[in-house]
């Protein structure tokens, strides 16, 4: 069920259209049962982005936090589509791409808050690197230190190995051990890279023209790097642009009310999109054992989980 708000654009914050009028980009987001999130999240969109004009979708997957009550009453032009139950993140963000009319698409958390002029810097940095389709800014945690998935190399195991076993912080100069995250690279210099994190990721119109919109496969997590390996595949490239800047609270919404759910859907996305883009690259028993490891890993990852006193899935995956 779909809500749109017909709205007087002379009655609209600066940069905000109604919904007949041509938009520069368009902010698609996904929430579930994090209403206080997003509100701080719109509220920091609309304070601090104002060169370019944009519209904001919401899709909600069934919360019953009142969302609809408080986009209404302090969001009027936000389009809202109400899903039924939680239908995780990739399908019903691919439903607020495929209402959205902007030449450039936003995926954006509700557990963000947009620093001053992130969203123009990324629209101006696509709009200047025209064989760049995806770009993804440089996301902070709350005490303002880089998160550091928001940039990665490709997932390979090695990489994968190193990130999780710890061995990538005691060799920091290995590329091959640090290929995931990246942390030989300056978190202050734009980089061409694998993907960047969904939490914000600004990507060109031509491009989902061009490939189509996320793998539903994906319930959740994991369709980010699907996606920008996609769009590599088919000859753009994907950039990390760190003038640009937002804080990603991470564990919200959806991963904090379902977190063993969350932490299932994780590890079956990793499975998922190694299958589809690396395994042909590996011999038939190396696969069969790095999905044994996966699986250990999982096994490892809810027994901890029991034992946490806040029950999330953080940014460190």
């Amino acid at each position: 069920m779909e809500t749109n708000r017909a709205t007087d654009a002379a009655s609209l914050p600066a940069g905000i259209t109604n919904q007949l009028t041509a938009v520069d980009f368009s902010v698609c987001i996904v929430t579930y049962q994090a209403c206080e999130v997003l509100r701080e999240c719109l509220r920091s969109l609309y304070e601090n982005t104002h060169q370019f004009s944009f519209e904001v979708i919401v899709v909600d997957n069934g919360s019953d936090d009142r969302v609809d009550e408080m986009l209404a009453r302090e969001f009027p032009a936000v389009r809202l589509i109400q899903n039924q139950e939680n239908e995780g993140y990739t399908h019903p963000m691919n439903q607020a791409l495929r209402a959205s009319r902007g030449d450039f698409l936003l995926q954006l958390n509700p557990d963000t808050i947009v620093l001053p002029q992130a969203l123009d810097r990324l629209v101006t940095f696509l709009n200047s690197h025209p064989q760049a389709g995806l770009c993804g800014p440089k996301v902070l945690n709350r005490d303002g230190t880089l998160q550091k998935p928001c940039r990665r190399g490709e997932a390979r195991p090695l990489a994968i190995i190193g990130y999780f076993t710890g061995l990538a912080r005691l060799f920091p100069d290995s590329k091959r051990l640090n290929g995931y995250l990246l942390t030989y690279l300056d978190e202050d210099q734009t980089a061409e890279v694998a993907g960047v994190s969904g939490s914000c990721m600004l990507i060109r119109r031509e491009v989902v023209d061009q490939i189509g919109y996320l793998d539903e496969s994906f319930f959740a997590y994991q369709e980010d790097a699907d996606y920008c390996f996609r769009a590599r595949q088919a000859g753009w490239k994907v950039y990390y642009y760190p003038e640009a800047q937002i804080v990603h609270f991470g564990g919200q919404g959806g991963s904090r009310v379902e977190p063993y759910r969350a932490i299932l859907a994780w590890h079956r996305s990793y499975w998922l999109y190694y299958r589809k883009h690396l395994a042909r690259d590996y011999f038939f028993l190396f696969n069969w054992f790095y999905y044994f490891l996966m699986l250990v890993k999982l096994i490892l990852s809810l027994g901890i989980n029991v034992f946490r006193r806040e029950k999330v899935v953080s940014a460190r995956r």
